[in-house]
């Protein structure tokens, strides 16, 4: 992949991203063209793979896949409600994940949310209270003979 196309599917991902009561998330008709979905339907397959994932994970699927509704521009000046749904950055990684590996887009998108995902996480450990591992007392003959408090080895 050329760094030209790099810096300009970065740019687009960032540009997609929206903060919603301080949550980072996509629109997934948004995303569908970023990974090169021309097709909703087919889209939809890989959101149910990544929604199955979360699940798997013992996630809440509402809590990365919150269904919702947007109002797009039609002919003449009308305008239409169609069905998206707002993608938290774990849910797009889970997209990015389950997608068609053979498109560029896709390879792309799995590296970037997983950067991302990391990046966010080392921010947010940064900026936590440090953790202080407990501290546990074991006498000194016990680490020497190997034995436990109730004798067993």
């Amino acid at each position: 992949m050329k760094t030209e196309d790099i810096k300009h599917l970065f740019s687009e991902f960032e540009l997609a991203a929206s903060d919603i009561e301080g949550v980072e998330c996509w629109s997934a008709r948004e995303l569908q063209v970023l990974l090169g979905y021309s097709k909703w339907e087919n889209f939809e397959k890989v959101i149910q793979k990544a929604k199955d994932a979360c699940a798997n994970a013992d996630e809440n699927i509402p809590d990365h896949f919150p269904d919702v509704r947007k109002t797009i521009p039609m002919p003449k000046g009308a305008e239409k409600e169609i069905q998206d749904i707002l993608l938290t950055r774990y849910a797009c990684y889970l997209i990015a994940q389950n997608g068609d590996s053979r498109k560029i887009e896709i390879a792309f998108a799995q590296n970037y949310f997983a950067v991302q995902t990391r990046r966010a996480e080392v921010i947010e450990h940064k900026n936590s209270p440090p953790i202080v591992p407990r501290q546990i007392k074991i006498p000194v003959n016990k680490l020497l003979t190997g034995t436990s408090s109730s004798g067993e080895h």
